[in-house]
């Protein structure tokens, strides 16, 4: 097991590494500039700007300068946009609110997957199975930028029962977390139906109804524990994704975390912003897939010898 997490640690850190390097390069290679929506500067104040952020030194220089300052310091670099203020203010700003929203959406995306996944199973070719799938391949088909306007026209608007913008309490939570978790929760249902009946139809399963146990034994004891690698494997990934998507969410119903704050650094050519966002991001997802595996050896020890 250690010898495993070190290897994907260490893999973790070289992802990581050609991320923000590829990232950094692209960046500065895009035509404009950070400064460049400002009214035309004088030469002896733009040279001042940038002496101040290091952009007067060659490329190459300013990379290792900033790879430095983030093994070194975590320092993901100050704003262009707001002088005063740096990358990790906005992290430490946005990500509580981010991860919250991420969190519930989760709840929401495994609330309803897993009931709609498991009843398809156990109701195999029956009308259950088809609405049950019926539902994964609409939550599937309308993505987030379209559904997120729907609810608030219906919820919020025409019925009234939500807000439709802001994060302030519970009510403020419902229509974002079950727009950004719908389209996981889809994915997450079909996965529990398939992995659900690839068990069912395995010796072990038919040995013990032989033995006389009761249906909710099985499934719970036994199926769901089978059935549910599939989800495993994806939960890794779709959680870190829900924090990377959420940006598209926090934009429709105006919530305060990263996803403003990376939408507002490409508008305003923030480079750093940027850069740190798409860094911090990468880190959440490798970070997730890394619990995700360890958990997955848990759920299955067979996988420990692989």
């Amino acid at each position: 097991m250690v010898r495993f997490l070190l290897q994907r640690l260490l893999g973790a850190v070289f992802v990581i590494w050609v991320i923000m390097t590829l990232s950094f390069f692209l960046m500065r290679m895009a035509p404009g500039g950070p400064f460049d929506l400002e009214r035309p500067l004088q030469p002896d104040i733009r040279r001042n700007i940038d002496k101040k952020y290091h952009l007067d030194k060659p490329l190459t220089v300013q990379y290792w300068n900033y790879v430095s300052d983030i093994v070194l310091r975590g320092d993901l670099g100050p704003s262009y946009k707001y002088s005063d203020r740096s990358v990790n203010d906005f992290i430490k700003e946005g990500l509580p609110v981010t991860l919250q929203l991420g969190f519930l959406a989760l709840l929401v995306a495994l609330s309803i997957g897993l009931v709609m996944g498991l009843l398809g199973a156990l109701n195999h070719n029956t009308r259950w199975d088809y609405f049950a799938m019926a539902f994964a391949i609409i939550g599937v088909s309308i993505p987030d930028f379209v559904l997120g306007p729907l609810a608030q026209l219906l919820f919020g608007l025409h019925l009234q029962w939500f807000p439709v913008a802001g994060w302030d309490s519970f009510s403020y939570y419902v229509l974002p977390a079950v727009t950004l978790g719908s389209m996981y929760a889809a994915s997450i249902a079909r996965l529990t139906r398939g992995g659900m009946l690839e068990v069912i139809s395995q010796d072990y399963i038919r040995t013990a109804h032989a033995k006389g146990l009761r249906r909710s034994v099985v499934i719970f004891r036994h199926m769901i524990r089978g059935g549910m690698l599939p989800v495993l494997s994806y939960l890794g990934p779709a959680a870190a994704f829900m924090l990377s998507g959420s940006l598209v969410v926090e934009k429709i119903f105006n919530i305060p975390g990263l996803g403003r704050h990376f939408v507002n650094s490409a508008l305003n050519r923030d480079y750093t912003v940027a850069l740190g966002m798409v860094i911090f991001y990468s880190a959440l997802i490798l970070i997730f897939n890394l619990i995700v595996d360890v958990m997955y050896t848990v759920v299955d020890p067979r996988t420990r010898t692989k």
